[in-house]
């Protein structure tokens, strides 16, 4: 029953995507992403130390052979800067895969979405897949859609908040507006939220903090694997409907 994700011809059999931020050592990091049983990991390509060699280097503890790259456009403000930012990450030899992030606040780092579309329409036409982070606006996902976006990924509460899934009913509309999958991408605390975006129908999840923050964060990222899972399964098998107490075990006279 639960096949494969598929986004731009490309089939994962994880639907939990994991980041390479804030882990305690490149060391955990990796143990992390290998306890997540994730087959696609995001690089923030603006933060990348290119004059690193050996195990001082980021890419030295990532097994290409086994982890796909989404490079992202962390720290971009601009639809010029991330798409600079994507020409270099191809450049690189990183990925023709995006995760286009266009920042409209410092604080909040809530995206501009009115950059991002703008972005995406350009980097589409350059021959990027692009999985844009947006909030969790429907008006602004079916534009992201309409631009030729693989996927959308809102957000489920802001970035590094942790607060779960804020605005479940936002996300419904979203599923149910497009065609494209749907990434819960930003505000992941814990498994049980990662679990309530996969029972609604979200068809992957993509976090970083909850794991690398967490006090134990491969065991973390191992609950996280089973949270997607168990939440996806439960989104195909159908909830009982709300309502009032009934015996489970009814007297038949």
């Amino acid at each position: 029953m639960n096949s494969p994700l598929v986004i731009a011809g490309h089939a994962f059999t994880s639907r939990l995507w994991v980041g390479t931020g804030k882990y305690p050592s490149h060391q955990i990091m990796r143990d992390c992403h290998e306890a997540s049983g994730t087959e696609m990991i995001t690089v923030a390509v603006r933060r990348l130390d290119l004059k690193a060699t050996g195990e001082q280097s980021l890419m030295h503890w990532v097994d290409r052979n086994k982890l796909k790259l989404l490079p992202n456009t962390a720290g971009c403000y601009t639809a010029d800067d991330a798409i600079r930012t994507c020409h270099l990450a191809a450049e690189l030899g990183l990925s023709q895969w995006v995760k286009l992030e266009v920042l409209g606040d410092e604080k909040t780092l809530f995206p501009d979405t009115e950059e991002t579309v703008k972005a995406a329409k350009v980097l589409v036409k350059e021959g990027f897949t692009v999985l844009p982070y947006t909030t969790d606006d429907v008006i602004v996902a079916r534009k992201l859609e309409d631009a030729g976006c693989a996927a959308v990924m809102p957000l489920g509460a802001p970035i590094g908040s942790g607060l779960g899934i804020v605005n479940p009913h936002h996300l419904q509309m979203i599923l149910d507006a497009v065609k494209i999958p749907v990434i819960v991408d930003a505000g992941i605390g814990t498994a049980s939220d990662a679990a309530i975006a996969m029972e609604l129908g979200c068809h992957g999840v993509l976090l970083n903090t909850a794991i690398a923050s967490a006090k134990n964060p491969v065991l973390m990222a191992s609950a996280m694997k089973l949270a997607v899972e168990a939440g996806r399964n439960a989104f195909l098998a159908g909830r009982m409907p709300r309502g009032k107490a009934t015996a489970s075990s009814p007297l038949v006279k």
